[in-house]
């Protein structure tokens, strides 16, 4: 009796007990469909984030599509110059190039590192050696270029050297001019367009990144002749003088500054904390000049590791002069321009400051000129 007495007695605790265990069971249940639902949440959210994700990952690379219609990016990035001062002695005059001058005065000459958006059609390997053209051009020099494709920029064989022409250019900041050039890349394939501004001292970078382009292109060129977009330039000339000259691999050719002054003012000025210098070593005019294949890797070596001048005839100079290399003046490099007559310009390598709307003219009579020396030209059907 005492012991179903205790029975009975239990029994209230009993059922307590398991009250209390339903009810930590409603509990554990209710914490679990918590826990649940928070799966379901952080789920549902990380669905959310990677569908978020995908959208904005598709209309990036929607826009990102729209916009390589306008400049389609090929890209090689340059390696990261390591450029130093320097003292360079050419006989009469010592020059120092104060790197810390240049970083102060024209830091982005100094950091750019060359990048492309439009790249040439690449040449095909042939048995002619190649005359490379390189003409300098700004984006809204439309009318110049159309004229020198038509006349002496034209693909041809001359005297058994193949003309390979491309124009070099940097930005232009109205978009009217970028889309005159995205056609005319897409017609001709002749274009090497970085992604600088164009500007007067930019063109020190034409000068740096075309080296570069040549470096790692040996088989676009075994000569090349580099000038500006306002020439009548004689490629009959220069084959002639190629093959009559054999020019050394330590030369370039064109019209010699010998010792220019130093301009402290117009758009030629140069401070005299960045070159106190009064005179520049030689350099040849950037109207045009002629040089070899062989000379590029050293010209471009150079280029890595001496400041960047922001005038480009004189930087080339700094450049010739850091390597070693010598300057040759021929008379015929007419950099301040000709008068005209047929047989002069028959004889003439370049002709400088000849405009567009006079070029065609001008390359016509001196194609039907009978002279002494005439042009041996064969143009490829």
């Amino acid at each position: 009796m005492k012991n179903e007495d205790t029975g009975l007695q239990s029994l209230p605790g009993l059922l307590k007990l398991q009250a209390t265990a339903v009810q930590g069971t409603r509990q554990q249940v209710q914490a679990g469909s918590g826990q649940l639902r928070s799966i379901m949440s952080s789920r549902i959210v990380v669905r959310f984030h990677t569908l978020l994700f995908l959208g904005v990952f598709v209309l990036l690379s929607i826009v990102g599509l729209k916009l390589s219609f306008k400049i389609p990016v090929f890209l090689k990035m340059s390696p990261e110059p390591k450029r130093q001062s320097v003292t360079l002695d050419d006989g009469v005059h010592v020059y120092h190039l104060n790197f810390s001058r240049f970083q102060e005065e024209f830091p982005y000459l100094q950091s750019y590192r060359c990048s492309l958006l439009y790249t040439p059609q690449p040449e095909d390997l042939g048995l002619s050696p190649i005359l490379l053209l390189a003409i300098k051009s700004h984006p809204r020099s439309t009318s110049r270029r159309a004229a020198i494709r038509e006349t002496w920029a034209k693909q041809a064989e001359v005297m058994g050297y193949r003309l390979r022409p491309v124009f070099l250019m940097g930005l232009s900041d109205r978009e009217q001019h970028m889309e005159i050039v995205k056609v005319e890349e897409e017609a001709y394939r002749d274009i090497l367009l970085w992604d600088f501004t164009e500007g007067h001292h930019n063109l020190s970078l034409k000068e740096r990144c075309f080296l570069e382009w040549l470096h790692d292109n040996p088989q676009e060129a075994n000569f090349i002749f580099k000038g500006d977009d306002d020439l009548f330039v004689n490629p009959s000339s220069l084959v002639r003088y190629i093959n009559e000259n054999a020019p050394s691999p330590f030369q370039l050719h064109g019209a010699l500054q010998r010792h220019s002054v130093v301009l402290r003012y117009s758009k030629y000025k140069i401070s005299y904390t960045l070159f106190p210098n009064a005179k520049y070593p030689y350099f040849l005019s950037g109207g045009g000049f002629l040089f070899s294949a062989a000379l590029v890797r050293s010209l471009y070596q150079t280029s890595l590791r001496i400041p960047v001048f922001p005038l480009d005839d004189v930087y080339l100079g700094f450049l010739c002069l850091a390597s070693n290399l010598t300057l040759r003046h021929n008379n015929l490099f007419y950099v301040f321009g000709l008068k005209f007559d047929p047989c002069n310009y028959q004889r003439a390598l370049v002709v400088h400051r000849v405009e567009s709307e006079n070029l065609l003219q001008i390359w016509n009579q001196v194609q039907e000129a009978h002279c002494l020396t005439g042009p041996n030209i064969k143009f490829w059907g």
